[in-house]
């Protein structure tokens, strides 16, 4: 049975920065943000959003009636969770109007929880043809004004509906893993922000990448001719470039450029939104997808996920005859095209304005889902 994604869209919120503003804030080259990390601009949220409002708002333009009513579990992968017990997955549940019979829950496991929430939904949907698993990848990647990390900012969440005979992409039976107990970026309870040893994360990122692509050919006997493209996790857009350099360095140049065209294509949306954490590898599969004219039904798209700490899994799928027509280019373009530019003391202030959880308060925003209120700590929502 061919189980894949049927559906998949991304939400980002309605503010941004330019990379080349904040460079001259912090008084370095703009170069060493635009070229050095690869990134453009960066996506920033008002604290009357989080990841249920993202993951609401992402999921929303793809799910009909009918879909509400097939879906039997509802997945959450996220490291920015807004509550230590009460899964965000059943919040959206209810937000999203999905049929009450259904599994709720979030996994963590830094960026790669909506990887596992992936596989934990095709195991299921193989088992039970006729339902149909919401997966949504949400975070706010913060990592503090002034920090070494950000410039890797970033928010947003990433919806995928899955179901069996699927009209995007099928998953193979190929997956790949890897766990390594190290700490290159973590997040303590009770910390805002996390810890990362910023080397160390680099290259146990590409050390990851080596071993799970070697062992991951060796065990499917394939290499890379047997691959259209393939898509990274993004913390930012040089990382996965970096990966591919050190592991294809020695295949023949066609190859190389064949691979890195298709590398540049992914990272068109990641250049303008920054980092999503869970939802980087699968933003990155939506560019690659809406912004190549190289890819044809059949093809075989490469899947590598990395969560530091360290998970990392590469796996695979085939493009479906007609995929295009589930794509939405021109609403992602517009998406990010009408979002509005902030200054930088305007991005201080919004960062600086944390939502208290302790202090009950009413808010105002335009927004289809937003907080509204903070209640005796419970966040409620507007709904769309």
């Amino acid at each position: 049975m061919n189980v894949g994604i049927d559906k998949i869209n991304f939400f980002v919120p309605p503010y941004y920065i330019d990379m080349v503003d904040l460079a001259h804030a912090r008084e370095v080259d703009p170069n060493k943000f635009t070229i050095g990390i690869g990134q453009d601009q960066m996506a920033v949220s008002k604290k009357t959003q989080d990841i249920v409002t993202f993951a609401a708002s992402a999921a929303k333009e793809i799910l009909e009636p009918e879909d509400l009513q097939a879906i039997d579990m509802v997945i959450v992968g996220t490291e920015s969770g807004i509550d230590e017990s009460k899964a965000s997955a059943v919040v959206l549940h209810r937000l999203l109007g999905v049929q009450p019979f259904a599994r709720s829950f979030e996994i963590k496991e830094a960026c790669y929880g909506a990887t596992a929430g992936i596989q934990f939904a095709k195991t299921h949907i193989q088992a039970n043809p006729e339902s149909k698993v919401l997966v949504i990848a949400s975070d706010i990647a913060r990592y503090g004004l002034r920090s070494g990390g950000e410039p890797t900012q970033g928010a947003g969440a990433v919806a995928m509906l899955l179901t069996a005979n699927p009209r995007i992409l099928t998953f193979e039976n190929d997956n790949l893993m890897l766990t390594q107990d190290i700490y290159d970026f973590w997040r303590p309870l009770g910390h805002a922000y996390p810890m990362v040893d910023g080397h160390l994360s680099n290259q146990v990122y590409i050390d990851s990448f080596k071993k799970v692509w070697q062992a991951h050919c060796e065990r499917n006997q394939t290499s890379i001719s047997d691959y259209a493209a393939i898509s990274f996790h993004i913390p930012y857009t040089k990382m996965g470039k970096k990966a591919l350099l050190a592991v294809f360095a020695d295949e023949v140049e066609t190859e190389q450029e064949r691979v890195m065209a298709r590398y540049e294509e992914s990272i068109v949306y990641s250049r303008r939104i920054g980092n999503l954490y869970t939802g980087s590898l699968y933003l990155g599969l939506i560019s690659l997808l809406e912004n190549s004219s190289h890819l044809s039904a059949g093809d075989r798209i490469g899947l590598f996920s990395y969560g530091s700490g360290a998970v990392s899994e590469f796996f695979s799928g085939r493009l479906v005859a007609g995929y295009q027509n589930q794509l939405n280019k021109e609403a992602h373009t517009q998406l990010l095209d009408q979002r509005q530019k902030l200054s930088i003391e305007e991005y201080e202030a919004i960062f600086t304005d944390s939502l208290e959880i302790d202090q009950d308060a009413a808010f105002s925003d335009d927004l289809p889902y937003s907080i509204r209120e903070i209640k005796n700590t419970i966040r409620y929502y507007k709904e769309s």
